[in-house]
C-alpha cells in the first residue's frame, strides 16, 4: 500500500514533495518551491501525516533514499534528498535548470 501510493506520487516531470505538516523544514521547503512558476499540476506536496500509514510511507522512502526523515524532494524519479540539499542546489542555480530540464515551469 505505501509503496504503490509513493510510487503513485513520483512521476517523470512533476516534483513530488512528502512532508509532514508539523515539520519546520517541510515549510521551508514549501516556501522555496512555491515561489517558483510551475506548470499547473507539476508541483505536489504530500502530506504524509494526512494518511493512516504514515510509518510505512517513512519506511518505504529509506528504501528508495536511504533516510526515512522528511521533507523527501522527487524531482522527476530521482530524489535529491530533503530541505538543506534543495536549498543547497538552489543556491548553486542547479534548482531552476534542473526544473526547466525536465518542463516543470512556466
Amino acid at each position: 500500500m505505501a509503496q504503490a501510493f509513493v510510487n503513485s506520487k513520483i512521476q517523470p516531470g512533476k516534483v513530488a514533495v512528502f512532508i509532514k505538516s508539523t515539520c519546520p523544514y517541510c515549510r521551508k521547503t514549501q516556501e522555496l518551491l512555491s515561489q517558483l512558476p510551475f506548470k499547473q499540476g507539476l508541483l505536489e506536496f504530500v502530506d504524509i501525516t494526512a494518511t493512516s500509514n504514515t510509518s510505512e510511507i517513512q519506511d518505504y522512502l529509506e528504501q528508495l533514499t536511504g533516510a526515512r526523515t522528511v521533507p523527501r524532494v522527487f524531482i522527476g524519479q530521482e530524489c535529491i534528498g530533503g530541505c538543506t540539499d534543495l536549498v543547497n542546489m538552489h543556491e548553486r542555480g542547479e534548482l531552476l535548470t534542473r526544473l526547466m530540464q525536465i518542463g516543470a515551469l512556466q
